[in-house]
């Protein structure tokens, strides 16, 4: 039996878009599971783009900020790109993080009350037209367990592989095995043989995640205390180049992908054992760009 190749993460990143959409068409074509789409560059955008660009692959957000759109706006343009994907689009929301949203002048209230609301005024929106399947992003089992009651699936984003098991036993009972109900996970990988290299690219790209209270919470909740009071006290000392430092391989083996072709190959097979049905690699790499980084995600799954 031919293992199934994983989902990618596509950003649109200015400069760049039209080449991000022949990625997803040559995603498509090898048989990659699925395309999620990051926040970064408007997600909804090129949702609706890939709705026209491709023909076959599911596709959604990982994630639209739930705060930055009016819920009946969110309807329309989501029921909008359903439509005009035949189905095959899954609109992945969440609440963001306070630093992002205090940014932009978002005014957040209470994560789980406020995605309740979210998803229940989504689903109540008249004359929308038939909207696609809502998957509600979470770290900590409580919004796990919401995701299992409100929504169509769960998205992670840089979680602990070792934690996963226990973060979906916050699901109501059966769920988890439900076909229909998306377990998905964003995994930051970079493949090369120097994996001290792909190493230091992963550190990179978690170092922005540290400053997150909760996402340091949860890798508490996952077992990693002592490497987030020592993350927790460089910050405050606004000693931040002391982050990649900090960053345990333990730790960092847990949360990302790095190395060889073969071992992030067995790795996204021990995400799927653990639990997470759809992985979805974000891919860089430690020898170029991101387009690179495609290039030797290719290589590495061909």
């Amino acid at each position: 039996m031919t293992t199934p190749l994983p989902a990618v993460a596509l950003a649109a990143v200015p400069g760049r878009r039209r080449k991000t959409l022949d990625l997803a068409r040559e995603c498509e074509d090898r048989g990659y599971e699925a395309l999620y789409c990051a926040s970064f560059g408007d997600a909804l955008g090129l949702c609706e783009a890939l709705a026209f660009a491709t023909e076959r692959i599911p596709f959604g957000t990982a994630i639209a900020n739930l705060y930055t759109r009016h819920v009946s706006d969110y309807a329309a343009t989501t029921s909008l790109i359903h439509e005009l994907s035949a189905g095959r689009f899954r609109f992945g929301i969440g609440v963001s993080h306070a630093p992002l949203n205090a940014r932009q002048g978002v005014t957040a209230g209470k994560p789980l009350a406020d995605t309740r609301e979210f998803v229940e005024r989504y689903g109540a929106v008249r004359r929308a037209g038939e909207l696609p399947p809502v998957i509600v992003a979470a770290l900590r089992r409580k919004m796990v367990a919401l995701a299992g009651e409100v929504g169509d699936g769960v998205v992670f984003a840089n979680v602990a592989r070792s934690h996963v098991t226990a973060s979906l036993g916050a699901l109501p009972p059966g769920k988890a095995a439900d076909p229909d109900f998306v377990v998905a996970g964003m995994i930051p990988t970079c493949i090369s043989d120097d994996r001290e290299a792909a190493a230091a690219v992963n550190r990179k790209t978690l170092t922005m995640y540290l400053g997150f209270p909760n996402y340091r919470n949860y890798w508490k909740e996952a077992g990693y205390v002592e490497e987030m009071e020592e993350i927790e006290q460089a910050l405050a000392d606004e000693e931040r180049d002391r982050l990649p430092g900090l960053m345990t391989d333990r730790w960092l083996a847990d949360c990302t992908l790095y190395g060889t072709a073969a071992e992030v190959r067995e790795g996204v097979e021990a995400w799927r054992e653990a639990g997470v049905k759809t992985p979805i690699l974000v891919p860089s790499s430690a020898n170029g760009n991101q387009l690179v980084a495609f290039e030797e995600m290719f290589a590495a799954f061909a």
